[in-house]
């Protein structure tokens, strides 16, 4: 079993919560919504000062995708602490979450995936017959680029799906999240 994947899974049962809101104040990272970027600009970023964990969201983005924002900047702060302690900016940046071209970056994407939605709930709606990829995101409330995240962790995990789309997507370009 991955190990993003089981720490996903204890936070979740630790903590009672699947919304990255509740995870942050858990973990008791502070939490701002910025107005300083642009909405195709910075998405948010992670970071911790005097050992204060902080979570800077950029606000200019819908609330939707505020909220899968927070959980990416919440997934860095519980896996990557001493990363962002060591970085020289003591921050990790995000103008494209979906960007996997880096460790950091991929596993941020997996964790918040098994976070934000169970292998049930998947399961539920991938033996639905009329259900198809997007269809699934849709009622998942989860980017297309995130499913394929949550489908790869679970089929790493030996469940027998397909996962239809390529990790490598980068569609949280200057065109909007998803």
């Amino acid at each position: 079993m991955s190990g993003k994947y089981r720490e996903a899974e204890y936070l979740v049962q630790k903590y009672n919560t699947r919304d990255p809101y509740e995870l942050l104040d858990a973990i008791n990272a502070v939490t701002r919504f910025a107005y300083d970027f642009d909405e195709d600009g910075l998405k948010g970023f992670a970071t911790i000062m005097n050992g204060i964990s902080y979570c800077v969201v950029n606000g200019h983005l819908p609330e939707h995708d505020r909220r899968i924002v927070a959980g990416h900047e919440a997934a860095h702060l519980v896996l990557h602490r001493d990363d962002i302690m060591q970085s020289p900016a003591c921050a990790l940046q995000d103008f494209n979450l979906y960007d996997n071209s880096g460790k950091l970056e991929f596993e941020a994407n997996g964790f918040l995936a098994d976070f934000l939605v169970s292998d049930e709930q998947v399961m539920e709606i991938a033996t639905n017959p009329d259900s198809d990829y997007f269809s699934a995101a849709k009622e998942l409330y989860l980017p297309p680029p995130l499913l394929a995240f949550k489908l790869h962790s679970m089929t790493k995990r030996g469940h027998n799906l397909r996962n239809p789309a390529l990790l490598r997507s980068k569609f949280l370009g200057k065109s909007g999240m998803w």
